[in-house]
């Protein structure tokens, strides 16, 4: 199993999964011709793509996900109350390429398992995502509000975790958003900062994940560094080697990662 984190932040996400038979996307959120010079930079043919999975229906998650299906055509994955919200947002999907699925219930796509599960957020339905090939495990869970014990369940085992650190608490509280937009991203159905992200890290580290990416940092409300150091100081007061017990990347906004084999 092959991940690849093409582009993770506020200002857009896609990211890349692949087995031997099956290429995925996981959410279309830049133009489509933008995630395809990402997928070519890392030696990726667009049209090997066979499959696009939806968390949820917000612009940063589906801005090129019409425009790509349309191209290539590829199916799009998502549940029910998530399509009715994409409605008129993403143009016309192939009647054959609109997949309906059910939170908690799995699927495949080829030779690929794939559990959707529900998550804590504004949105009609938002889903993470567990994959599963040949006894390994990625799990996907961006754009959660809060860290619930039943997204550590999910996790468990998993051999990459995609975790959310999208805000530092202080940035958050003293930059220029309004008051009701803050209230929004500190909300349980909101975004999960970075101080939650860490503690988040000690649980998974607890439970056997040894392997976790940080993604969906803020632009105006985050930075790498910061990110970073709270994940390392979280993990260090509670005992835990970064690195050692478990190796922390983090997923950029505006540069595609490199292949990382799983």
């Amino acid at each position: 199993m092959k991940f690849c984190p093409l582009f993770s932040g506020s200002s857009g996400n896609a990211t890349y999964i692949a087995t031997e038979d099956c290429a995925l996307l996981i959410d279309v959120g830049l133009p489509a011709s933008t995630i395809e010079r990402a997928l070519r930079q890392n030696g990726i043919d667009p049209s090997s793509i066979g499959g696009i999975l939806v968390t949820h229906e917000h612009s940063d998650h589906i801005a090129g996900l019409g425009p790509f299906s349309r191209r290539y055509d590829v199916p799009v994955y998502a549940n029910l109350p998530t399509w009715d919200a994409m409605n008129g947002k993403v143009g016309a999907v192939a009647t054959k390429n609109a997949r309906v699925f059910t939170n908690g219930q799995d699927f495949y796509i080829g030779d690929m398992g794939i559990r959707p599960f529900s998550t804590p957020h504004d949105s009609a339905s938002s889903v993470g995502y567990s994959l599963f090939y040949k006894g390994k495990q990625f799990t996907y869970m961006t754009d959660i509000g809060c860290f619930s014990a039943s997204l550590l369940e999910e996790a468990k085992g998993a051999d990459l975790v995609f975790l959310e650190s999208n805000h530092d608490l202080d940035m958050l509280k003293n930059g220029k958003y309004p008051a009701y937009l803050k209230r929004r991203i500190l909300s349980n159905r909101g975004h999960l900062s970075n101080k939650d992200a860490g503690d988040a890290l000690i649980k998974l580290c607890e439970s056997g994940v040894r392997r976790v990416m940080l993604g969906h940092l803020s632009r105006e409300n985050n930075t790498e560094d910061v990110a970073r150091d709270t994940a390392l100081a979280a993990l260090i007061g509670h005992g835990i080697k970064p690195f050692t017990d478990i190796s922390i990347g983090i997923a950029r906004r505006n540069t595609p990662g490199r292949l990382v084999q799983l």
